[in-house]
């Protein structure tokens, strides 16, 4: 239960960095709410994931599904670059979390 509640909160973490585009400054109130519930969210959910698995482990898959999802959102929807060398370091990326979770236990 706690790795999909920690899958859940990096998922959020997404949310949060998505929304902080838009925030304007913390100006438009919409966005800022989204950017405010998301990160609360994503904190506490890494929070309760990080009393069953080692903190350094959770954090490390926190913040790598929220860098990789926050690529990907970049890719898709805000037209940053694609190419072969940033698809290869996000499977990097990938490999290292499961080299964690196999390596933790």
């Amino acid at each position: 239960m706690a790795w999909l509640l920690l899958i859940i909160g990096g998922c959020f973490e997404v949310g949060f960095t998505t929304c902080l585009r838009f925030v304007d400054g913390f100006r438009n109130l919409p966005w800022t709410g989204g950017f405010l519930l998301s990160v609360t969210l994503s904190m506490g959910l890494l929070e309760v994931a990080s009393r069953s698995i080692p903190m350094g482990t959770a954090y490390a898959v926190w913040g790598a599904i929220g860098a990789i999802g926050t690529v990907i959102v970049g890719m898709c929807w805000f037209t940053e670059p694609v190419s072969m060398i940033r698809i290869g370091l996000i499977f990097g990326v990938v490999l290292c979390v499961v080299g964690l979770k196999l390596a933790g236990g």
